[in-house]
């Protein structure tokens, strides 16, 4: 366990930070006066603040230590659910996201009911609930007060837990998703200044890139891994990291919540390649950081203690403070931007259809109160996680087995005008038992049985759930009849779309125009892809 005592400029640092935070959510409060301006920021978001929304919710403290952790111990192919995001959300930009707009919702499960069903609403609105708070929120503020314990090893587990809880839920509460957003801007910059201050320490003190590239095995350096490689096999790269990707940047609350603030479909297209391309610097940053760990430390006790390793032996008094800062920041910025989404599907997915005559007021200060009991609600439950770890890392990979319905009503859906609700809710029926199937054969059972095996790696089990999936969705819709054209073609990219937008966009300067930006962000990618190979 790793203790270190922090100098008072340092401790004095973090806590500035702390309380900065929450006077930012309390002067924001005042700029709220509805549902719309506490959910949606009023819809006025432009695409800087967007894109370094995205990026803070995605990169939590949880994230940094395990990306240098994985780097550490199976080399730089956790990259690979890095660069893929720029990829998932530069095809969500171009093809999904302006009807996503277009159609003023205020949750992701809210444009499942408009193109298909109040089913498919309902159904995608408690997943999303159950993956955001008990998952997400209970496993940042779990994970991360393990990580904190490591620095303050003198402070108990549900101490460490309430601070971060009630520091993160006071500016969200009072704040909403202005003061969500805002603060993750800050956050984001202190997140990637301290990466890069680390890193640049971390090559000086090793010696340059040429001496990581002869000390560290070569298969560790490479993005592509073989077919029985245990952490990310390729055929599981190009079928189940994107999938993964698209349910977590394009039809998760957590994240799509700051897409639809945007104040017009540029701003948000311009924010998500932006996130896209920050996304890029990670293999540098981050990731890499801990492939120089195996010189610098080759005999740490575990993996996890490598970025806390990295801060307290390379920063000096006041950048150690800085970077904790930074730590801490992303750590609060995955908690906030979840009970944010968590508070509003609630709001506005459930009380607002069972209350339609509510004020705007009455819905923003339900979401405050709401948002209350999920942080009360993940605080409980984030403790109770310790006593049951084997259970939570089955809970990591739900994902794999859940999202393949989701994601193939988006996808069907936005490029085929047939899918119906009644082949949307057979879809969502078997998809769903099948994920329950194959989660039950290749994890609860081999658990149950003195850890067998499991029969497939968990990357392959999305695919086979989402091929499953949509061709139920596209039989079931053939089985009922076709949906009025007018109501779904608002829902639906076609040709004629891209010909109607590319007129719109001969007046735009090329840089500009999202489809270049789209070309760059693409390109920039399989440039680093293939240098890493």
């Amino acid at each position: 366990m790793l203790g270190v005592d922090l100098h008072s400029i340092d401790i004095g640092i973090i806590i500035i930070y702390g309380v900065s935070m929450v006077l930012l959510g309390l002067y924001l409060s005042g700029k709220s006066h509805g549902a719309e301006d506490y959910f949606l920021a009023g819809r006025t978001m432009r695409w800087p603040t967007i894109g370094f929304s995205l990026f803070a919710s995605n990169i939590s403290s949880t994230t940094l230590v395990g990306l240098a952790g994985a780097a550490y111990a199976t080399g730089i192919s956790v990259y690979n659910y890095e660069w893929m995001a720029a990829f998932v959300l530069a095809f969500f930009a171009l093809f999904i996201l302006p009807f996503v707009l277009r159609s003023q919702v205020f949750t992701m499960p809210e444009y499942l009911e408009k193109r298909f069903s109040r089913t498919s609403r309902t159904y995608f609105a408690i997943l999303t609930l159950f993956l955001n708070i008990i998952v997400d929120t209970a496993g940042s503020l779990f994970a991360g007060s393990l990580i904190v314990k490591m620095i303050f090893p003198q402070l108990a587990l549900w101490e460490i837990i309430t601070v971060l809880a009630l520091v993160a839920g006071a500016y969200t509460i009072l704040g909403g998703l202005s003061a969500v957003m805002i603060t993750d801007v800050i956050q984001a910059v202190l997140l990637l200044v301290g990466s890069v201050i680390i890193t640049y320490i971390a090559f000086d003190k090793v010696g340059g890139w040429h001496r990581v590239i002869e000390a560290v095995p070569p298969d560790m350096m490479s993005l592509v891994r073989p077919m029985d490689d245990p952490f990310m096999p390729w055929l599981g790269l190009i079928t189940g990291v994107p999938l993964l990707g698209f349910y977590f940047w394009c039809t998760n609350q957590f994240m799509a919540q700051r897409l639809l603030s945007a104040k017009d479909a540029n701003h948000a297209r311009w924010g998500a390649l932006l996130a896209g391309f920050l996304k890029l610097p990670v293999l540098l940053i981050m990731v890499i950081p801990g492939t120089i760990a195996l010189v610098l430390y080759p005999s740490l006790e575990k993996a996890d203690f490598v970025y806390p390793t990295l801060m307290f032996d390379l920063l000096p008094v006041g950048l150690l403070g800085l970077v904790l800062a930074g730590f801490m920041a992303a750590l609060m910025s995955q908690i906030d931007s979840t009970l944010n989404s968590a508070s509003t599907l609630v709001t506005m997915d459930f009380i607002r259809t069972l209350k339609p005559n509510l004020s705007s007021n009455a819905l923003m200060q339900i979401g405050r109160f709401v948002t209350f009991l999920f942080m009360l609600l993940a605080c409980i439950w984030a403790p109770q996680i310790d006593k049951a770890q084997s259970i939570f890392s089955y809970l990591q990979q739900v994902l794999s087995y859940t999202i393949g319905p989701i994601v193939a009503l988006y996808l069907v859906g936005a490029f085929w005008a047939r899918a119906n609700a009644f082949g949307a809710n057979m879809s969502l029926l078997l998809g769903t038992a099948t994920g329950a199937f194959l989660f039950y054969i290749n994890v609860l059972n081999p658990a149950l049985n003195d850890g067998a095996e499991p029969l497939m790696h968990f990357l392959y089990a999305a695919p086979i759930v989402f091929v499953v999936s949509s061709l139920v969705l596209i039989f079931g819709s053939m089985l009922a009849p076709a949906p009025e054209r007018a109501k779904v073609e608002a829902f639906i990219w076609t040709p004629a779309f891209f010909r109607e937008e590319t007129k719109e966009l001969s007046s735009v300067s090329w840089y500009m125009n999202y489809r270049y930006q789209f070309i760059i962000l693409i390109a920039v990618t399989f440039a680093i892809l293939a240098a890493f190979w």
